[in-house]
Order: structure tokens, then C-alpha cells, then sequence
């Protein structure tokens, strides 16, 4: 396998790992919508440009859920630290976001924000 491969294998996987950018741009709005209810987020529209970067915003600014320890081990590593985890999804969301620039340029101007309806 050559190097170029491999290096573009591995970008490709980093670009659809921006869930972010995923579920603003590739998915329904009602999606978004209610995954960001669901995550008790405080955001009350999330704008269609860099949409996944700010979808990820959101998704941290939510309340914990009620029945969630804050010892919950999903996103932690061994240290309890999820900034790594973090980072490459606000990464990839940018990086994914970036590539769609114009069609959330078009969408925002025609259809407005994505809104989050409680």
C-alpha cells in the first residue's frame, strides 16, 4: 500500500468522523433538531454555516442528563480526559464544514437557521 493511500485513507476517515457536520448538512433539520433537544442544549438555532462546529458547541453546552454519572467512562480515556476525543471532532467537523461552504452558504440564505424546537 503506498503512502499516498494510506494518507488518504486516513483523511478520509478523519472527514466522516465529523458527526457534526453529518447530522446539520447530510441529515433532516428535524434530526438536529431533536438531538440537540435530547442533549438538553441551551441553543436555540444553530446557523447552516460551520453548522457541525457549532452543533458541537451545543452538544457541550447541554445539561447532564439526570440518570448519567459524571464518572461515565464512553468518551474518557484512561486518564478521564476527553479533550482528545474532542478536538478531533471539532477538527473534522471544521475541515467537513469547510468543504460544504457553498451549499450552507445557499441553504442558510433560502432556508435560515436550523431551529430547536423545545
Amino acid at each position: 500500500m503506498s503512502r499516498g493511500f494510506k494518507v488518504l485513507l486516513v483523511s478520509t476517515l478523519l472527514l466522516a468522523s465529523g458527526c457534526g457536520t453529518i447530522n446539520t448538512v447530510f441529515r433532516p433539520d428535524a434530526v438536529a433538531s431533536q438531538n440537540l433537544k435530547e442533549s438538553r442544549s441551551h441553543c436555540e438555532n444553530v446557523p447552516r454555516i460551520y453548522s457541525g462546529v457549532i452543533y458541537g458547541f451545543c452538544t457541550l453546552n447541554g445539561e447532564p442528563a439526570p440518570d448519567k454519572s459524571l464518572k461515565d467512562q464512553s468518551l474518557l480515556d484512561s486518564q478521564g480526559n476527553a479533550f482528545p476525543i474532542i478536538a478531533i471532532e471539532f477538527v473534522a467537523s471544521g475541515v467537513m464544514d469547510t468543504l460544504v461552504l457553498p451549499y450552507t452558504i445557499y441553504r442558510q440564505n433560502k432556508d435560515g437557521s436550523i431551529e430547536i424546537f423545545r
